[in-house]
């Protein structure tokens, strides 16, 4: 224990921090990290949970650093394979990996497993990044590459990292959630400008109806914001609209690299 007498008060310093009478501990951290315990509580501090976050991230990154220009494509787990739109994400996510994109989706069943069924058909990358949920939803069997999280925001990130487009199927609240998390990264240019592609104008035209007759209209978006957003109802709009957005990107990326 290192102490010093400051103003006839001991002080005691732990790493960065400086400790005043009652709160001096008994003992130092060393000894107590050597000490045998029995008590595994401590498993659920958040002082560990700041570690399991980290070993996701270094696990994450290193997974997927090598990837390759790749795709997110999200999307309902409830999606039936009778569903129109799981044939048309088949489709989707079977030519990007033709065009060289890898495919990301969270893993599980319905529109995630028809994007990567597609992308393993072709036989591209197809990614599933899993995520610990209170109900048994399991991977699909179409995948080349698992990652696993308990943390649906370093998950999240995953998504965002490593993808340079997204396309948007049917689906819920986590669809939702994804969705508009990319679109806020976007407007924030906390990333960059590549396509966020939405599926289908039956399913997702009143929401972007409602984006520019209430968000719009009422200033609380510019019209730059909106234009984020491209709806499409097939795969090959879908596709075209992918690669010729990260195609004009690459460019002006080269362009301005060159100016500089």
């Amino acid at each position: 224990m290192t102490t010093s007498h400051t103003s006839s008060k001991v002080t005691y310093q732990r790493g960065p921090v400086t400790l005043r009478s009652d709160s001096i501990p008994l003992s130092t951290t060393d000894a107590r990290l050597l000490a045998p315990n029995e008590d595994a509580s401590f498993i659920h501090s958040d002082a560990w949970r700041i570690l399991r976050i980290q070993s996701e991230l270094v696990d994450g990154f290193g997974a997927l650093a090598g990837l390759g220009p790749a795709v997110s494509i999200f999307g309902s787990a409830r999606m039936k394979p009778d569903n129109p739109y799981y044939a048309v994400g088949t489709q989707i996510a079977h030519d990007l990996a033709q065009r060289g994109f890898a495919v990301i989706t969270g893993g599980g069943p319905g529109a995630m497993e028809a994007a990567n069924k597609g992308a393993a058909l072709a036989g591209g990358t197809s990614v599933g990044l899993g995520i610990e949920l209170p109900f048994e939803q399991g991977t699909n069997e179409h995948l080349t590459m698992e990652v696993h999280f308990r943390y649906f925001f370093v998950r999240k990130l995953m998504f965002i990292k490593y993808a340079q487009a997204f396309v948007v199927l049917p689906g819920g609240f986590g669809t939702m959630d994804e969705l508009f998390e990319a679109i806020t990264l976007r407007q924030t240019h906390k990333i960059s400008s590549f396509p966020i592609v939405l599926v289908g104008s039956h399913y997702w035209g009143g929401l972007v109806e409602w984006i520019r007759a209430r968000m719009l209209a009422d200033g609380m978006i510019d019209e730059a914001d909106l234009a984020q957003l491209t709806l499409v109802d097939s795969a090959p709009e879908a596709v075209d609209a992918v690669t010729n957005a990260v195609h004009k990107l690459a460019q002006a990326q080269r362009e301005g690299g060159a100016e500089s």
